[in-house]
């Protein structure tokens, strides 16, 4: 039995540097290629070196997909591409291909630049690294080498992230990068073809164990604190990333000041509105509805209250609210400001999203009083808040996509294993379906049967449909079998190859009800319409085989009637020539 072979480069039982190699139909694939921000070693990229035995991985690698913007799927793309070697095409959509290369430098600065890394990838790379990109459309069927094919799907989450479907010789993958179910004031929620059947739906788990509470109670509840916090001049800091969540906050927060006509400052990290006005425009048809419709009278990112920020101005008296980059405090100005306000109670930090471990972030999620930064130790007396307004799935956001795309396998991957595996148990017992979740580095084997893909004639299908019982017509049941010439019947599944035909011949039966059966009478009747049918023992032969009128069984005066649907429009000249006539026909 064929075999999908599976090994997670990072993410595997573990939030950052996504990187999931695949390999079907002897074609090989990575998803991703991120960076953790819980290292500043080795560890920080994937292990290159379970590719190809450390070899050369243009020769190796069909193909590498990236999902979305985010440097825990694309930090590690150029020191791929540059430093290890990879020739190969790199596929992603639209926004992300404009949107990448702007975090990568930036990333690139802050190693180099900040923390002074000589070994690191430069921007000449970037650049490089980049032309080897090509950008794909939503849905858009792309052929990548033989019959290997890639189809990206809408995942919510950021601008351009997709979902990933790939295709290959019968067998196929969806990988979800990190997806939203559920809609927020700029994006649109995750839409997927229902009922893809993937051989294995490799999904994030973030919040694998989280059920996460209504979306307006929270965002009431964040309102809430701020405004307390200013009210009582204090100074509120919004760690986020330059593109996605600050945007939703960023909204939330102009529309609240402008109903209750607050003049308290809020600032945001420089380039943060010319970067979201930029791409949010060049990529409108990516938001949700509200946006789309209102941009031609109003850009919702053209804020009123909201204005850039100076770093000396984090020393002005006074409250304030700062969003500020990056999200998980790990370097930039969020930690420079985070150095300056923890020691006041009177400040809140407010941390909006997840936090990858061994992150400042994180450690101030756990309530740490005390933490070391750049060789001094800081006492953490400001209030802190954790209010996931992350871009997520939850527990019930991915089950919902487990069900609606009905995979055959699932793997869990970015996430926390003990969450992973509160989530797999659930998903077994509810959904009847095997869970994986491997470690980084560990392979796991996936069988998958051999399936046949037949494509049906519309004429087919409208005969289906018209004999679905249901009313609203949402399903076409049918029942076959396959013919392989003089070799009998088979099943589908026993068929060595896939077949990627058409089903154009179909048969249909009914009864018909006549005064008598006189098979000498009907056999000279029926010769004015075919002269060479055939006198069988049962019955009779007409046109090649494709109509037989044989004794209905246990039945008195009755025919059945087996045809192709091809020949379903000679039926009323035969009946009128036998004197035939359905049950529905007596009165």
């Amino acid at each position: 039995m064929p075999e999908i072979t599976i090994i997670p480069l990072g993410a595997g039982q573990d939030v950052g540097r996504s990187c999931i190699l695949v390999n079907i139909n002897n074609r090989n694939i990575m998803f991703d290629c991120g960076m953790h921000m819980g290292y500043s070693d080795e560890r920080r990229f994937p292990n290159f070196s379970h590719i190809n035995g450390g070899g050369n991985l243009t020769k190796y690698l069909d193909c590498v997909i990236i999902s979305h913007f985010h440097l825990d799927h694309c930090g590690a793309l150029p020191h791929m591409t540059e430093q290890i070697g990879y020739d190969g095409p790199i596929y992603m959509t639209y926004p992300s291909k404009s949107i990448v290369p702007v975090l990568l430098e930036d990333f690139r600065k802050v190693q180099t630049d900040y923390k002074g890394e000589t070994n690191f990838f430069t921007s000449d790379m970037i650049k490089k690294c980049m032309r080897k990109v090509i950008p794909v459309d939503l849905h858009q069927v792309v052929n990548v080498i033989g019959d290997l094919t890639i189809q990206p799907f809408y995942a919510g989450h950021v601008l351009g992230a997709a979902m990933f479907l790939i295709k290959t010789g019968g067998q196929s993958v969806l990988y979800t990068g990190d997806f939203n179910m559920t809609p927020d004031r700029h994006l649109g929620a995750a839409t997927v073809l229902p009922g893809l059947k993937p051989d294995v739906l490799i999904t994030e788990t973030t919040y694998a164990s989280t059920i996460r509470d209504s979306k307006r109670a929270r965002e009431r509840d964040f309102l809430r604190k701020v405004h307390e916090v200013v009210k009582n001049n204090g100074k509120v800091l919004i760690p986020v990333f330059a593109l996605g969540r600050a945007q939703e906050l960023c909204i939330l927060l102009e529309s609240y000041w402008d109903r209750l006509d607050l003049n308290i400052p809020v600032f945001f990290s420089p380039g943060l509105a010319e970067k979201a006005n930029q791409y949010y425009r060049l990529f409108i048809g990516w938001t949700n509805e509200n946006i789309k419709e209102t941009f031609a009278e109003r850009n919702m990112f053209d804020f009123k209250h909201i204005r850039p920020f100076d770093l000396r101005t984090a020393d002005s008296p006074g409250p304030m609210v700062l969003f500020s980059t990056p999200g998980m405090l790990h370097g930039g100005q969020s930690l420079r400001v985070f150095k300056k306000w923890c020691e006041d109670e009177k400040n809140m930090i407010i941390m909006p999203g997840y936090c990858v471990g061994g992150t400042i972030g994180a450690r101030v999620i756990k309530g740490e009083k005390k933490i070391e930064i750049d060789d001094r130790t800081y006492d953490i007396r400001l209030k802190v808040e954790y209010m996931s307004f992350s871009a997520h799935a939850d527990a019930k956001g991915i089950i919902q996509l487990i069900r609606h795309v009905e995979p055959r396998n699932v793997m869990f991957v970015h996430g926390e294993n003990i969450k992973m595996e509160f989530l797999k148990a659930r998903v077994e017992k509810d959904l009847g379906l095997p869970v994986y979740k491997p470690a980084n580095g560990e392979k796991i084997s996936i069988p998958t049967p051999t399936y046949s893909t037949i494509t049906i004639p519309e004429k087919l299908y409208t005969k289906a449909l018209m004999l679905d019982p249901n009313p609203h017509k949402r399903n076409c049941p049918l029942e076959f079998a396959l013919v392989k010439g003089d070799d009998g019947t088979i099943t589908v599944t026993d068929v060595d190859s896939q077949i990627e035909d058409t089903l154009n011949s179909v048969t249909f039966s009914e009864n018909v009800k006549v005064d008598s059966i006189d098979w000498p009478g009907f056999t000279k009747k029926l010769k004015m319409l075919d002269p060479t049918l055939e006198v069988k023992e049962d019955g009779l032969d007409l046109f090649d085989s494709t109509v037989l009128l044989t004794h209905a069984e246990n039945q008195i005066n009755e025919l059945e009637v087996i045809f192709d649907l091809s020949r379903e429009s000679t039926l009323p000249k035969i009946y009128e020539l036998i004197g035939a006539r359905k049950e529905e026909d007596d009165s």
